[in-house]
């Protein structure tokens, strides 16, 4: 287990109910700490589509985690 903090952003935070929480997790990946949240939260949009930051560094959605980590997860961008 790795005890992470996850902040969420726009919709994202809007469907968790708050900006971040801290999560004690099996999960090994953002990737799989991804779908975790997304589970627990209703998230319906993919990884694919959404981009990841680990302590303030974008990274690649298979990039693994490690104990006291802030994950930021944000949604896609919509413009016009």
């Amino acid at each position: 287990m790795v005890e992470i903090t996850a902040q969420y952003f726009a919709v994202f935070r809007e469907r968790a109910g708050r900006d971040r929480e801290v999560l004690a997790t099996r999960s090994n990946t953002a990737v799989a700490l991804f779908a975790e949240v997304s589970k627990r939260h209703g998230f319906r949009d993919s990884a694919a589509s959404c981009k990841v930051a680990i302590n303030g560094e974008m990274v690649r959605w298979d990039t693994p985690l490690a104990s006291g980590d802030v994950v930021l997860f944000f949604p896609p961008v919509a413009g016009g």
